[in-house]
């Protein structure tokens, strides 16, 4: 019969973390990277779809399929104006979260002594 005390309590899995792997997923292809890098670079205003697909290299249908996914994951949004789509990145704040979701623990189980570098 195994102790108790030698096996770990299930690690639980809180809401922060459903999003961060949401996100993540969302993040998840090369394609959507270069996409949402486009977009981050061209700052709040946005792209025309035409310009986006130009910039990051992504066009047609698998640009559309790429923005969706951004798009449901909150990262980036689309809006109508007049015959043109525009595309812009959203989620600037969403995205340092998650670098700091990554970052905020870092060394956390490293006794002490390994951490002075001093």
């Amino acid at each position: 019969m195994k102790n108790s005390i030698d096996t770990p309590p299930p690690a639980q899995i809180s809401p922060e973390l459903v999003q961060a792997a949401s996100t993540f997923a969302a993040l998840g292809s090369e394609q959507r990277l270069m996409v949402l890098n486009a977009l981050v670079r061209a700052g709040p205003d946005g792209l025309r779809i035409g310009a986006l697909g130009e910039r990051s290299g992504v066009t047609g249908s698998t640009l559309t399929h790429h923005m969706k996914i951004l798009t449901q994951a909150g990262l980036v949004r689309q809006e109508r104006q007049g015959r043109s789509i525009i595309c812009a990145a959203v989620a600037y704040d969403e995205l340092h979260q998650l670098s700091q979701f990554l970052l905020r623990e870092c060394c956390a189980d490293t006794p002490a002594s390994e951490n002075d570098h001093g």
